[in-house]
Protein backbone atom coordinates (compact mmCIF):
# COMPACT_ATOMS: atom_id res chain seq x y z
CA UNK A 1 0.00 0.00 0.00
CA UNK A 2 1.36 3.40 -0.95
CA UNK A 3 2.02 5.90 1.82
CA UNK A 4 -0.59 8.34 0.56
CA UNK A 5 -3.29 5.68 0.04
CA UNK A 6 -6.38 5.69 2.20
CA UNK A 7 -7.57 2.64 4.12
CA UNK A 8 -9.98 0.75 1.86
CA UNK A 9 -11.03 -2.32 3.84
CA UNK A 10 -13.17 -3.23 6.84
CA UNK A 11 -12.59 -6.41 8.84
CA UNK A 12 -15.53 -8.22 10.39
CA UNK A 13 -15.01 -10.76 13.19
CA UNK A 14 -17.68 -13.42 13.74
CA UNK A 15 -16.86 -15.64 16.71
CA UNK A 16 -19.38 -18.44 16.30
CA UNK A 17 -19.91 -21.60 18.30
CA UNK A 18 -18.18 -23.80 15.71
CA UNK A 19 -15.82 -21.43 13.92
CA UNK A 20 -14.23 -18.04 14.55
CA UNK A 21 -13.91 -16.09 11.31
CA UNK A 22 -12.14 -12.90 10.27
CA UNK A 23 -13.43 -11.50 6.98
CA UNK A 24 -12.18 -8.55 4.91
CA UNK A 25 -14.59 -6.42 2.90
CA UNK A 26 -14.12 -3.41 0.65
CA UNK A 27 -15.85 -0.25 1.84
CA UNK A 28 -18.75 -0.98 -0.54
CA UNK A 29 -19.22 -4.53 0.75
CA UNK A 30 -17.30 -6.83 -1.59
CA UNK A 31 -15.71 -9.75 0.28
CA UNK A 32 -11.98 -10.03 -0.49
CA UNK A 33 -10.62 -12.45 2.09
CA UNK A 34 -11.55 -14.78 4.92
CA UNK A 35 -9.68 -16.80 7.51
CA UNK A 36 -11.11 -19.21 10.04
CA UNK A 37 -10.11 -21.00 13.23
CA UNK A 38 -12.10 -23.87 14.67
CA UNK A 39 -13.67 -22.97 18.00
CA UNK A 40 -13.07 -25.09 21.07
CA UNK A 41 -15.41 -25.87 23.96
CA UNK A 42 -16.04 -28.71 26.39
CA UNK A 43 -19.22 -30.44 27.49
CA UNK A 44 -20.02 -32.60 30.51
CA UNK A 45 -22.61 -35.11 31.68
CA UNK A 46 -24.06 -32.52 34.07
CA UNK A 47 -25.15 -30.35 31.12
CA UNK A 48 -22.14 -28.05 31.15
CA UNK A 49 -20.78 -26.45 27.99
CA UNK A 50 -17.74 -24.31 28.77
CA UNK A 51 -15.19 -22.35 26.79
CA UNK A 52 -11.89 -20.78 27.79
CA UNK A 53 -11.89 -17.00 27.52
CA UNK A 54 -8.11 -16.95 27.04
CA UNK A 55 -8.26 -19.55 24.27
CA UNK A 56 -11.11 -17.74 22.54
CA UNK A 57 -9.08 -14.54 22.34
CA UNK A 58 -6.01 -16.49 21.18
CA UNK A 59 -8.04 -18.18 18.44
CA UNK A 60 -9.55 -14.86 17.34
CA UNK A 61 -6.12 -13.24 17.20
CA UNK A 62 -4.90 -16.24 15.18
CA UNK A 63 -7.72 -15.74 12.65
CA UNK A 64 -6.90 -12.03 12.36
CA UNK A 65 -3.17 -12.73 11.98
CA UNK A 66 -3.92 -15.32 9.28
CA UNK A 67 -6.02 -12.74 7.44
CA UNK A 68 -3.13 -10.25 7.73
CA UNK A 69 -0.80 -12.83 6.22
CA UNK A 70 -3.29 -13.45 3.42
CA UNK A 71 -3.88 -9.80 2.38
CA UNK A 72 -0.85 -7.61 1.71
CA UNK A 73 -0.80 -4.50 3.83
CA UNK A 74 -4.00 -5.38 5.69
CA UNK A 75 -2.97 -3.45 8.79
CA UNK A 76 -2.57 -0.17 6.94
CA UNK A 77 -5.51 -0.85 4.63
CA UNK A 78 -8.02 -1.51 7.45
CA UNK A 79 -10.29 1.45 8.09
CA UNK A 80 -12.22 -0.24 10.90
CA UNK A 81 -12.93 -3.54 12.62
CA UNK A 82 -16.37 -4.87 13.61
CA UNK A 83 -16.92 -7.73 16.04
CA UNK A 84 -19.86 -10.02 16.73
CA UNK A 85 -20.17 -13.48 18.24
CA UNK A 86 -22.33 -16.26 19.59
CA UNK A 87 -25.15 -14.96 21.75
CA UNK A 88 -26.27 -15.60 25.31
CA UNK A 89 -23.93 -17.38 27.72
CA UNK A 90 -21.88 -15.87 30.55
CA UNK A 91 -18.27 -14.68 30.25
CA UNK A 92 -17.05 -13.33 33.60
CA UNK A 93 -13.97 -11.20 34.26
CA UNK A 94 -12.47 -9.93 37.49
CA UNK A 95 -11.38 -6.40 38.49
CA UNK A 96 -8.04 -6.78 36.69
CA UNK A 97 -9.63 -8.02 33.49
CA UNK A 98 -8.68 -11.64 34.13
CA UNK A 99 -11.23 -14.41 33.40
CA UNK A 100 -13.20 -15.79 36.33
CA UNK A 101 -13.18 -19.42 35.24
CA UNK A 102 -14.40 -20.57 31.85
CA UNK A 103 -17.42 -19.13 30.07
CA UNK A 104 -20.81 -20.84 30.27
CA UNK A 105 -22.01 -21.08 26.67
CA UNK A 106 -25.55 -20.80 25.33
CA UNK A 107 -25.41 -24.62 25.07
CA UNK A 108 -25.03 -24.97 28.84
CA UNK A 109 -28.05 -26.61 30.49
CA UNK A 110 -27.10 -26.40 34.18
CA UNK A 111 -29.53 -23.57 34.87
CA UNK A 112 -32.56 -25.69 33.88
CA UNK A 113 -34.05 -26.00 37.39
CA UNK A 114 -33.54 -22.30 38.13
CA UNK A 115 -35.08 -21.38 34.76
CA UNK A 116 -38.13 -23.52 35.46
CA UNK A 117 -38.59 -21.94 38.90
CA UNK A 118 -38.27 -18.38 37.57
CA UNK A 119 -40.56 -19.06 34.61
CA UNK A 120 -43.38 -20.03 36.96
CA UNK A 121 -43.43 -16.74 38.86
CA UNK A 122 -45.80 -13.81 38.33
CA UNK A 123 -42.76 -11.56 37.91
CA UNK A 124 -41.79 -13.48 34.78
CA UNK A 125 -44.76 -11.95 32.95
CA UNK A 126 -43.35 -8.50 33.71
CA UNK A 127 -39.89 -9.61 32.56
CA UNK A 128 -41.30 -10.99 29.29
CA UNK A 129 -43.32 -7.84 28.61
CA UNK A 130 -40.13 -5.77 28.85
CA UNK A 131 -37.65 -8.03 27.07
CA UNK A 132 -40.00 -9.74 24.62
CA UNK A 133 -37.86 -12.81 25.23
CA UNK A 134 -38.77 -16.18 26.68
CA UNK A 135 -36.60 -17.30 29.58
CA UNK A 136 -34.38 -20.30 28.88
CA UNK A 137 -31.21 -21.91 30.15
CA UNK A 138 -28.99 -20.46 27.43
CA UNK A 139 -29.45 -16.86 28.56
CA UNK A 140 -27.11 -14.95 30.80
CA UNK A 141 -29.98 -13.88 33.06
CA UNK A 142 -30.92 -17.47 33.88
CA UNK A 143 -27.27 -18.49 34.23
CA UNK A 144 -26.41 -15.63 36.59
CA UNK A 145 -29.51 -16.37 38.65
CA UNK A 146 -28.43 -20.01 38.89
CA UNK A 147 -24.88 -19.07 39.87
CA UNK A 148 -26.20 -16.62 42.47
CA UNK A 149 -28.25 -19.42 44.02
CA UNK A 150 -25.69 -22.23 43.78
CA UNK A 151 -22.17 -20.76 43.55
CA UNK A 152 -22.37 -17.09 44.63
CA UNK A 153 -18.64 -17.00 45.32
CA UNK A 154 -18.06 -17.15 41.55
CA UNK A 155 -20.02 -13.93 41.07
CA UNK A 156 -18.35 -12.36 44.10
CA UNK A 157 -15.01 -12.65 42.26
CA UNK A 158 -16.38 -11.02 39.09
CA UNK A 159 -16.55 -7.36 38.15
CA UNK A 160 -18.26 -7.64 34.74
CA UNK A 161 -20.47 -10.24 33.03
CA UNK A 162 -19.69 -10.22 29.30
CA UNK A 163 -21.06 -12.03 26.30
CA UNK A 164 -18.60 -13.52 23.79
CA UNK A 165 -18.31 -10.46 21.52
CA UNK A 166 -18.03 -8.17 24.59
CA UNK A 167 -15.01 -10.16 25.81
CA UNK A 168 -13.37 -9.87 22.39
CA UNK A 169 -14.10 -6.13 22.25
CA UNK A 170 -12.45 -5.81 25.66
CA UNK A 171 -9.37 -7.65 24.38
CA UNK A 172 -9.24 -5.51 21.24
CA UNK A 173 -9.79 -2.13 22.91
CA UNK A 174 -9.50 -2.46 26.70
CA UNK A 175 -13.07 -1.13 27.02
CA UNK A 176 -15.75 -3.00 29.00
CA UNK A 177 -19.09 -2.65 27.20
CA UNK A 178 -22.01 -4.54 25.75
CA UNK A 179 -24.44 -3.75 22.94
CA UNK A 180 -28.13 -2.76 22.97
CA UNK A 181 -29.38 -6.06 21.54
CA UNK A 182 -28.07 -8.47 24.19
CA UNK A 183 -28.50 -5.92 26.96
CA UNK A 184 -32.20 -5.42 26.23
CA UNK A 185 -33.31 -9.00 25.55
CA UNK A 186 -31.49 -10.25 28.65
CA UNK A 187 -31.83 -7.54 31.28
CA UNK A 188 -33.69 -4.65 29.71
CA UNK A 189 -36.47 -3.32 27.54
CA UNK A 190 -36.33 -3.49 23.75
CA UNK A 191 -38.33 -0.24 23.50
CA UNK A 192 -35.81 1.83 25.47
CA UNK A 193 -32.68 -0.26 24.67
CA UNK A 194 -31.70 0.19 28.31
CA UNK A 195 -31.53 -1.95 31.44
CA UNK A 196 -34.82 -2.39 33.30
CA UNK A 197 -34.96 -2.69 37.09
CA UNK A 198 -38.14 -4.78 36.93
CA UNK A 199 -36.34 -7.39 34.82
CA UNK A 200 -33.47 -7.61 37.28
CA UNK A 201 -36.00 -7.92 40.11
CA UNK A 202 -37.80 -10.75 38.29
CA UNK A 203 -34.51 -12.64 37.93
CA UNK A 204 -33.58 -12.00 41.57
CA UNK A 205 -30.44 -10.17 40.43
CA UNK A 206 -30.94 -6.57 41.56
CA UNK A 207 -28.04 -6.95 43.99
CA UNK A 208 -25.80 -8.02 41.06
CA UNK A 209 -26.52 -5.00 38.88
CA UNK A 210 -22.88 -3.87 39.12
CA UNK A 211 -21.94 -6.83 36.91
CA UNK A 212 -23.76 -5.34 33.93
CA UNK A 213 -21.50 -3.62 31.41
CA UNK A 214 -22.26 -0.13 30.04
CA UNK A 215 -24.33 -0.24 26.84
CA UNK A 216 -22.50 1.03 23.74
CA UNK A 217 -24.12 1.82 20.37
CA UNK A 218 -21.53 0.64 17.85
CA UNK A 219 -22.75 2.71 14.92
CA UNK A 220 -22.06 5.88 16.94
CA UNK A 221 -19.02 5.08 19.08
CA UNK A 222 -15.79 3.17 18.47
CA UNK A 223 -12.57 2.66 20.41
CA UNK A 224 -9.06 2.23 19.07
CA UNK A 225 -7.20 -1.07 18.77
CA UNK A 226 -4.65 -1.28 21.58
CA UNK A 227 -0.93 -1.62 21.01
CA UNK A 228 -0.98 -5.08 22.56
CA UNK A 229 -3.85 -6.27 20.36
CA UNK A 230 -2.18 -4.77 17.29
CA UNK A 231 1.03 -6.66 17.99
CA UNK A 232 -0.90 -9.92 18.39
CA UNK A 233 -3.14 -9.57 15.33
CA UNK A 234 -0.91 -7.85 12.79
CA UNK A 235 -3.30 -4.90 12.50
CA UNK A 236 -2.59 -1.23 13.16
CA UNK A 237 -2.84 0.26 16.65
CA UNK A 238 -5.53 2.90 16.88
CA UNK A 239 -7.74 1.31 14.19
CA UNK A 240 -11.38 2.05 15.14
CA UNK A 241 -13.16 -1.02 16.54
CA UNK A 242 -16.96 -1.27 16.43
CA UNK A 243 -18.90 -3.42 18.92
CA UNK A 244 -21.53 -5.18 16.83
CA UNK A 245 -24.87 -6.58 17.94
CA UNK A 246 -25.45 -10.27 18.72
CA UNK A 247 -24.66 -12.69 15.89
CA UNK A 248 -28.31 -13.51 15.10
CA UNK A 249 -29.03 -9.84 14.42
CA UNK A 250 -25.81 -9.36 12.44
CA UNK A 251 -26.37 -12.46 10.29
CA UNK A 252 -29.96 -11.46 9.60
CA UNK A 253 -28.92 -7.92 8.74
CA UNK A 254 -26.27 -9.20 6.33
CA UNK A 255 -28.80 -11.59 4.76
CA UNK A 256 -31.50 -8.96 4.18
CA UNK A 257 -33.90 -9.05 7.11
CA UNK A 258 -34.30 -5.27 6.83
CA UNK A 259 -33.88 -3.38 3.56
CA UNK A 260 -36.38 -0.60 4.12
CA UNK A 261 -39.60 -2.29 3.03
CA UNK A 262 -42.31 -3.25 5.51
CA UNK A 263 -42.94 -6.89 6.33
CA UNK A 264 -39.57 -8.43 5.50
CA UNK A 265 -38.21 -11.49 7.24
CA UNK A 266 -35.22 -13.81 7.09
CA UNK A 267 -34.96 -17.54 7.71
CA UNK A 268 -31.58 -19.21 8.08
CA UNK A 269 -32.12 -22.89 7.28
CA UNK A 270 -29.30 -25.05 8.55
CA UNK A 271 -29.12 -27.79 11.16
CA UNK A 272 -31.44 -25.51 13.14
CA UNK A 273 -33.99 -23.05 11.77
CA UNK A 274 -33.76 -19.39 12.75
CA UNK A 275 -36.67 -17.17 11.76
CA UNK A 276 -36.49 -13.40 12.16
CA UNK A 277 -39.13 -10.84 11.24
CA UNK A 278 -38.33 -7.14 11.02
CA UNK A 279 -40.79 -4.65 12.48
CA UNK A 280 -41.00 -1.35 14.32
CA UNK A 281 -40.59 -1.77 18.07
CA UNK A 282 -44.21 -0.67 18.68
CA UNK A 283 -45.47 -3.43 16.33
CA UNK A 284 -44.04 -6.35 18.30
CA UNK A 285 -46.48 -9.21 18.95
CA UNK A 286 -45.82 -10.95 22.28
CA UNK A 287 -47.14 -14.52 22.11
CA UNK A 288 -49.17 -16.15 24.86
CA UNK A 289 -46.59 -18.93 25.35
CA UNK A 290 -43.89 -16.33 26.20
CA UNK A 291 -41.33 -17.74 23.79
CA UNK A 292 -38.82 -16.39 21.30
CA UNK A 293 -36.72 -13.25 21.33
CA UNK A 294 -37.07 -9.60 20.46
CA UNK A 295 -33.66 -8.42 19.24
CA UNK A 296 -32.89 -4.81 18.41
CA UNK A 297 -31.37 -3.91 15.06
CA UNK A 298 -28.81 -1.11 14.68
CA UNK A 299 -31.56 1.00 13.15
CA UNK A 300 -33.52 3.42 15.34
CA UNK A 301 -36.88 1.99 16.43
CA UNK A 302 -36.33 -1.25 14.49
CA UNK A 303 -36.25 -4.76 15.97
CA UNK A 304 -36.49 -8.37 14.89
CA UNK A 305 -38.90 -10.83 16.40
CA UNK A 306 -37.21 -14.22 16.53
CA UNK A 307 -38.32 -17.81 16.84
CA UNK A 308 -35.89 -20.71 16.46
CA UNK A 309 -36.46 -24.40 15.70
CA UNK A 310 -34.03 -26.82 17.33
CA UNK A 311 -33.96 -28.95 14.18
CA UNK A 312 -34.41 -28.01 10.51
CA UNK A 313 -32.16 -29.92 8.08
CA UNK A 314 -31.31 -32.31 10.93
CA UNK A 315 -34.63 -33.95 10.06
CA UNK A 316 -33.63 -34.59 6.44
CA UNK A 317 -30.17 -35.70 7.54
CA UNK A 318 -31.77 -38.23 9.88
CA UNK A 319 -34.09 -39.77 7.26
CA UNK A 320 -31.40 -39.92 4.57
CA UNK A 321 -29.11 -41.48 7.16
CA UNK A 322 -31.70 -44.19 7.83
CA UNK A 323 -31.86 -44.95 4.11
CA UNK A 324 -28.07 -45.08 3.95
CA UNK A 325 -28.03 -47.64 6.78
CA UNK A 326 -30.50 -49.84 4.90
CA UNK A 327 -28.51 -49.60 1.66
CA UNK A 328 -25.32 -50.50 3.50
CA UNK A 329 -27.02 -53.59 4.87
CA UNK A 330 -27.55 -54.69 1.25
CA UNK A 331 -23.96 -54.06 0.25
CA UNK A 332 -24.35 -50.51 -1.10
CA UNK A 333 -22.22 -48.35 1.22
CA UNK A 334 -23.23 -44.71 0.99
CA UNK A 335 -23.60 -41.87 3.46
CA UNK A 336 -26.66 -39.72 4.00
CA UNK A 337 -24.71 -36.82 2.52
CA UNK A 338 -24.17 -38.85 -0.67
CA UNK A 339 -27.95 -38.99 -1.07
CA UNK A 340 -28.56 -35.24 -0.73
CA UNK A 341 -28.18 -34.54 -4.51
CA UNK A 342 -31.14 -36.87 -5.15
CA UNK A 343 -33.45 -35.06 -2.76
CA UNK A 344 -35.07 -32.67 -5.26
CA UNK A 345 -35.69 -35.41 -7.83
CA UNK A 346 -37.39 -37.59 -5.25
CA UNK A 347 -39.51 -34.71 -3.99
CA UNK A 348 -40.74 -33.91 -7.51
CA UNK A 349 -42.36 -37.35 -7.59
CA UNK A 350 -44.51 -36.59 -4.53
CA UNK A 351 -47.49 -34.49 -3.58
CA UNK A 352 -47.20 -31.97 -0.72
CA UNK A 353 -49.29 -32.13 2.45
CA UNK A 354 -50.23 -35.81 2.11
CA UNK A 355 -48.79 -36.70 5.52
CA UNK A 356 -48.07 -34.82 8.72
CA UNK A 357 -44.58 -34.86 10.23
CA UNK A 358 -43.55 -33.11 13.44
CA UNK A 359 -39.88 -32.13 12.94
CA UNK A 360 -38.68 -32.40 16.53
CA UNK A 361 -35.84 -34.85 15.85
CA UNK A 362 -33.36 -33.09 18.15
CA UNK A 363 -32.58 -34.76 21.47
CA UNK A 364 -33.08 -31.30 23.00
CA UNK A 365 -36.76 -31.19 21.97
CA UNK A 366 -38.12 -27.86 20.77
CA UNK A 367 -37.82 -24.19 21.73
CA UNK A 368 -39.82 -22.28 19.12
CA UNK A 369 -42.56 -21.27 19.05
CA UNK A 370 -43.13 -23.51 22.08
CA UNK A 371 -40.66 -24.88 24.61
CA UNK A 372 -40.65 -28.59 25.45
CA UNK A 373 -37.38 -30.45 25.96
CA UNK A 374 -39.31 -33.74 25.70
CA UNK A 375 -40.84 -33.03 22.26
CA UNK A 376 -39.96 -35.67 19.67
CA UNK A 377 -40.55 -36.21 15.96
CA UNK A 378 -43.54 -38.14 14.63
CA UNK A 379 -45.22 -39.20 11.38
CA UNK A 380 -49.02 -39.01 11.36
CA UNK A 381 -51.26 -40.44 8.64
CA UNK A 382 -49.08 -43.27 7.30
CA UNK A 383 -50.72 -46.12 5.42
CA UNK A 384 -49.53 -49.04 3.27
CA UNK A 385 -49.58 -46.89 0.15
CA UNK A 386 -46.89 -44.57 1.48
CA UNK A 387 -43.23 -45.14 0.78
CA UNK A 388 -39.85 -43.55 1.48
CA UNK A 389 -40.37 -40.65 -0.94
CA UNK A 390 -43.69 -39.79 0.70
CA UNK A 391 -41.97 -39.78 4.08
CA UNK A 392 -39.21 -37.56 2.71
CA UNK A 393 -41.83 -35.13 1.38
CA UNK A 394 -43.52 -35.14 4.79
CA UNK A 395 -40.22 -34.27 6.49
CA UNK A 396 -39.66 -31.32 4.13
CA UNK A 397 -43.28 -30.27 4.67
CA UNK A 398 -42.71 -30.46 8.42
CA UNK A 399 -39.68 -28.18 8.26
CA UNK A 400 -41.68 -25.69 6.17
CA UNK A 401 -44.68 -25.86 8.52
CA UNK A 402 -42.38 -25.29 11.50
CA UNK A 403 -41.28 -22.03 9.87
CA UNK A 404 -44.92 -21.06 9.24
CA UNK A 405 -45.74 -21.91 12.87
CA UNK A 406 -42.94 -19.62 14.04
CA UNK A 407 -44.09 -16.72 11.87
CA UNK A 408 -47.69 -17.22 13.05
CA UNK A 409 -46.44 -16.77 16.63
CA UNK A 410 -44.86 -13.48 15.56
CA UNK A 411 -48.10 -12.06 14.26
CA UNK A 412 -48.47 -13.63 10.82
CA UNK A 413 -46.68 -14.24 7.56
CA UNK A 414 -44.16 -11.72 6.25
CA UNK A 415 -44.66 -10.02 2.89
CA UNK A 416 -41.31 -11.33 1.70
CA UNK A 417 -38.96 -13.96 3.10
CA UNK A 418 -35.21 -13.80 2.55
CA UNK A 419 -33.37 -17.13 2.85
CA UNK A 420 -29.84 -18.05 3.82
CA UNK A 421 -28.04 -21.27 4.67
CA UNK A 422 -26.73 -24.11 2.54
CA UNK A 423 -30.03 -25.99 2.49
CA UNK A 424 -31.82 -23.29 0.50
CA UNK A 425 -29.84 -24.30 -2.56
CA UNK A 426 -32.65 -26.87 -2.94
CA UNK A 427 -35.39 -25.48 -5.23
CA UNK A 428 -37.95 -27.85 -3.71
CA UNK A 429 -37.18 -26.71 -0.17
CA UNK A 430 -37.42 -23.07 -1.24
CA UNK A 431 -40.77 -23.79 -2.90
CA UNK A 432 -42.03 -25.54 0.25
CA UNK A 433 -41.01 -22.61 2.46
CA UNK A 434 -42.61 -20.06 0.11
CA UNK A 435 -45.89 -21.97 -0.02
CA UNK A 436 -46.03 -22.84 3.69
CA UNK A 437 -45.28 -19.26 4.78
CA UNK A 438 -47.38 -17.83 1.94
CA UNK A 439 -44.81 -15.27 0.77
CA UNK A 440 -42.29 -14.92 -2.05
CA UNK A 441 -38.75 -15.94 -1.14
CA UNK A 442 -35.37 -14.53 -2.18
CA UNK A 443 -31.99 -16.10 -1.55
CA UNK A 444 -29.14 -13.93 -0.30
CA UNK A 445 -25.81 -14.85 -1.88
CA UNK A 446 -23.76 -13.32 0.94
CA UNK A 447 -21.32 -15.98 2.21
CA UNK A 448 -20.38 -14.45 5.56
CA UNK A 449 -23.51 -12.61 6.65
CA UNK A 450 -22.57 -12.32 10.35
CA UNK A 451 -19.18 -10.75 9.68
CA UNK A 452 -20.81 -8.52 7.05
CA UNK A 453 -23.42 -7.31 9.55
CA UNK A 454 -20.86 -6.02 12.07
CA UNK A 455 -18.62 -4.69 9.27
CA UNK A 456 -21.62 -2.68 8.01
CA UNK A 457 -22.01 -1.17 11.46
CA UNK A 458 -18.32 -0.28 11.43
CA UNK A 459 -18.71 1.34 8.00
CA UNK A 460 -21.42 3.61 9.40
CA UNK A 461 -19.44 4.30 12.57
CA UNK A 462 -16.45 5.69 10.64
CA UNK A 463 -18.62 7.74 8.28
CA UNK A 464 -18.19 5.64 5.15
CA UNK A 465 -22.01 5.73 5.03
CA UNK A 466 -24.32 8.28 6.64
CA UNK A 467 -26.67 5.62 8.05
CA UNK A 468 -27.45 1.90 8.03
CA UNK A 469 -30.09 2.22 5.32
CA UNK A 470 -27.64 3.58 2.76
CA UNK A 471 -25.08 0.94 3.72
CA UNK A 472 -27.68 -1.83 3.36
CA UNK A 473 -28.53 -0.52 -0.11
CA UNK A 474 -24.93 -1.20 -1.24
CA UNK A 475 -23.98 -4.20 0.88
CA UNK A 476 -27.19 -6.28 0.88
CA UNK A 477 -29.79 -5.40 -1.74
CA UNK A 478 -27.62 -6.25 -4.79
CA UNK A 479 -27.01 -9.74 -3.35
CA UNK A 480 -30.70 -10.68 -3.08
CA UNK A 481 -31.82 -13.07 -5.81
CA UNK A 482 -34.98 -12.99 -7.87
CA UNK A 483 -38.32 -13.45 -6.11
CA UNK A 484 -39.69 -16.99 -6.18
CA UNK A 485 -43.45 -16.94 -5.65
CA UNK A 486 -45.51 -19.55 -3.81
CA UNK A 487 -47.77 -21.95 -5.67
CA UNK A 488 -51.33 -20.90 -4.76
CA UNK A 489 -52.70 -24.45 -4.77
CA UNK A 490 -49.84 -25.74 -2.58
CA UNK A 491 -50.23 -22.79 -0.24
CA UNK A 492 -53.90 -23.70 0.19
CA UNK A 493 -52.94 -27.28 1.14
CA UNK A 494 -50.30 -26.11 3.62
CA UNK A 495 -52.66 -23.59 5.20
CA UNK A 496 -55.22 -26.37 5.65
CA UNK A 497 -52.55 -28.60 7.25
CA UNK A 498 -51.04 -26.01 9.61
CA UNK A 499 -53.87 -26.14 12.20
CA UNK A 500 -53.52 -29.95 12.31
CA UNK A 501 -49.76 -29.53 12.82
CA UNK A 502 -50.37 -27.10 15.69
CA UNK A 503 -53.03 -29.31 17.30
CA UNK A 504 -50.78 -32.36 17.02
CA UNK A 505 -47.83 -30.70 18.76
CA UNK A 506 -50.11 -29.51 21.54
CA UNK A 507 -51.97 -32.79 21.99
CA UNK A 508 -48.83 -34.96 21.96
CA UNK A 509 -47.22 -33.16 24.91
CA UNK A 510 -48.56 -35.68 27.49
CA UNK A 511 -47.34 -38.57 25.31
CA UNK A 512 -43.85 -37.06 25.11
CA UNK A 513 -43.87 -36.72 28.90
CA UNK A 514 -44.87 -40.36 29.34
CA UNK A 515 -42.17 -41.53 26.93
CA UNK A 516 -39.58 -39.46 28.78
CA UNK A 517 -40.66 -41.08 32.08
CA UNK A 518 -40.37 -44.54 30.55
CA UNK A 519 -36.89 -43.78 29.25
CA UNK A 520 -35.97 -42.33 32.63
CA UNK A 521 -34.92 -38.92 31.30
Amino acid sequence: MKKDSKPDLIVGIDAGTSVIKAVAFTLDGRQVGVSAKANQYRTGDDGRAEQSLTQTWSDTAHALKALSDQIDGLGERTAAIGVTGQGDGTWLIGPGGEPVGDAWLWLDARAAATTAALSGTEANATRFAATGTGLNTCQQGAQLAHMDRNCPERLDLASVAFHCKDWLYFQLTGIAATDPSEASFTFGNFRTRAYDSAVLDALGLSHRRSLLAPILEGTEHTHGLTEAAAATTGLRAGTPVCLGYVDMAMSALGAGVHTGEAGTACSAIGSTGVHLQSCADHQVVLNAERTGYVICLPVAGRVTQVQTNMAATLNMDWLLGVLAEVLETFGQPVSGRDLVPRLDAWLRETRPAELLYLPFISEAGERGPFVDARARAAFIGLSTRHGFKDMLRAVVDGVALAAADCYAAMGGAPRELRLSGGAVRSPMLRAALASAVGAPVRVCSRDEAGAAGCAMMAAVAIGAYPDMESCIADWVVPLLGEREYPDAAVTERYHALLPAYQHARQDLAPVWAQLADIRGV
